[in-house]
């Protein structure tokens, strides 16, 4: 599963960039895709704002504009580099999305966007554990990833796109009900959205 292409998007900025951007147009371009998450949330100065599994920062840039209290989180040096140079507004810190070393109930919010694909079943079980934890009572973990596409279609260009730059993790989140699984977890209310012709899910869940 996945072709060179994924070693080279990892490798190459500019390329990652590019499928990022063409990938973006579905939802009305890239500014609009890295907000999806965060619509119809309240995020004051005052609140403790993680973004999870942070990458490069495309959405930390929106995050640092609300609250001046953002960690950006990724296991990735590379990652946490980028993003330093990109937002240095916010704090970083290098570490597994599954094991954090954060106190429990200390984020307002947790934010993560198109990672949860990236990680085994019992991985993604784990980081939604972990995130329940981190966050205090009344909080918000708020995600944007796949989801199996209501319009047949578009299943097509989903498919090439998992086969040109996934794994076989992409092919099973779209076997997985998440709101089923941050149930599971320990989340009260889950409320989920579908944009792009259903091939894209957000999903707020609630501690």
């Amino acid at each position: 599963m996945a072709t060179i292409l994924r070693d080279w998007s990892y490798r190459y900025q500019w390329l990652y960039d590019a499928i990022a951007n063409l990938s973006a147009l579905a939802v009305g371009g890239q500014t609009r895709f890295r907000q999806l998450a965060l619509q119809g949330l309240t995020i004051r100065p005052e609140m403790r704002v993680l973004d999870l599994c942070c990458g490069a920062g495309p959405v930390t840039q929106f995050l640092v504009q609300r609250s001046p209290q953002v960690i950006g989180l990724d296991a990735s040096p590379k990652a946490i580099q980028r993003a330093r140079q990109a937002v240095p507004e916010a704090e970083y810190v290098e570490a597994f999305a599954e094991q954090t070393p954060f106190a429990d109930q200390h984020f307002d919010l947790v934010h993560t966007s198109v990672a949860l694909h990236e990680m085994r079943p019992e991985q993604r079980r784990q980081i939604l554990r972990e995130t329940h934890r981190i966050l205090k009572p009344g909080g918000v973990f708020t995600l944007v990833d796949f989801h199996p596409p209501t319009l047949p279609l578009l299943w097509p260009g989903l498919a090439l796109f998992l086969w040109l730059f996934e794994t076989q993790t992409a092919w099973q989140l779209l076997q997985t009900d998440l709101v089923a699984e941050l149930e599971a977890a320990g989340f009260s209310r889950c409320d989920r959205q579908l944009h792009a012709g259903g091939s894209l899910q957000v999903v707020q869940a609630w501690r």
